[in-house]
């Protein structure tokens, strides 16, 4: 089992910043990669982020590209999201996953086993 702890969202005004955190505990042993999730009011949850825990390669959607930067601290457990430029059509409840496995489709739910609660992450106009 791994548990995943989100924190780090809230209100921000268009064009500001915020940062997410993610904690990991239990069998971290297992990680392949960390990815966050998010998903905007009455849509579907879709693909923002992933980082491989041991290389730290990097993959984004292309609508966070450029705005929103994810990093991780293998000596805390935690994987970061850096969020800049905040637009309000990133309003969403963010979460963190956890994948055991490589796989060319890093945007792929069902592919990460483990997942955080969520956090709300609201950008006003």
């Amino acid at each position: 089992q791994v548990q995943l702890v989100e924190s780090g969202g809230g209100l921000v005004q268009a064009g500001g910043s915020l940062r997410l955190s993610c904690a990991a505990s239990g069998r971290t042993f297992s990680t392949y990669a960390m990815g966050w999730f998010r998903q905007p009011p009455g849509k579907e949850r879709e693909f923002v982020a992933a980082i491989t825990w041991s290389a730290g390669n990097t993959y984004y959607a292309n609508s966070v590209k450029g705005r929103f930067t994810i990093s991780r601290d293998n000596t805390k457990n935690t994987v970061y999201l850096q969020m800049n430029s905040l637009k309000p059509e990133d309003t969403a409840v963010y979460y963190c996953a956890h994948r055991r496995f490589s796989t060319v489709r890093t945007d792929y739910a069902d592919y990460y086993d483990y997942w955080g609660q969520g956090t709300q992450v609201t950008v006003s106009s």
